[in-house]
């Protein structure tokens, strides 16, 4: 894909949605990043349902150590892997406070010093609540990069690497929100809806569905 179509790319998901924002509900860092750690293959929408009863109950480091394990598997159990995830949280939150004065960091290396941190977790905290113009390659923004050729690649490094080389520095915040939300809502794995899509005539995918 040349870079002139994938300017006019980012220009229309732009102009459709100007301040793109992660479907995540948080009012602070730490607690975007507990949202990431409990989303990783669950759905927003069943983390946002699960932080609506935890986060006014305990929404700091130390709120949640004092709050305990047991009880925070209670808030997150409706969440896939839960167990793994509340002890990954309680872990983090310890660390929190031990390394970082209860702070979130906002380096990639000491992000990802944090259990159940990876790289896509630390990208999203760095984007969202830093303000950073990381891309968090998640499965529809893989799907979306790879189909459409905006930055195709083997695996999530590769497209991760890819993005931050061909979106124009304009675009960098806000391109990773653009691109997950075009695959989850029109780009859609199964079936994508190329006669909705305001871009359709830019993509370079082959196989388009009307």
């Amino acid at each position: 894909m040349n870079p002139v179509k994938r300017r006019e790319i980012f220009l229309r998901l732009q102009a459709a949605n100007p301040h793109p924002i992660t479907e995540l509900e948080y009012h602070t860092p730490f607690e975007l990043l507990i949202a990431v750690l409990l989303s990783a293959q669950a759905t927003d929408i069943s983390v946002n349902a699960a932080t609506r009863q935890l986060y006014p109950v305990a929404n700091t480091p130390q709120a949640i150590l004092d709050l305990g394990e047991d009880k925070l598997r209670e808030y997150v159990q409706r969440i896939g892997l839960y167990k793994t995830k509340a002890k990954h949280i309680m872990q983090t939150c310890r660390l929190l406070l031990e390394r970082h004065g209860g702070a979130v960091p906002q380096t990639r290396a000491e992000l990802e010093a944090l259990p159940g941190v990876g790289r896509k977790t630390a990208n999203v905290v760095l984007n969202t609540a830093f303000g950073m113009p990381t891309m968090a390659v998640d499965t529809h923004i893989f799907r979306v990069s790879n189909r459409t050729g905006i930055a195709p690649g083997k695996n999530v490094l590769e497209v991760e690497q890819k993005l931050i080389r061909f979106v124009p520095d304009e675009f960098k915040h806000d391109a990773h929100h653009w691109l997950i939300l075009h695959g989850r809502y029109v780009c859609q794995a199964r079936k994508p809806k190329c006669g909705e899509c305001l871009i359709e005539s830019l993509c370079e995918y082959k196989e388009k569905v009307f």
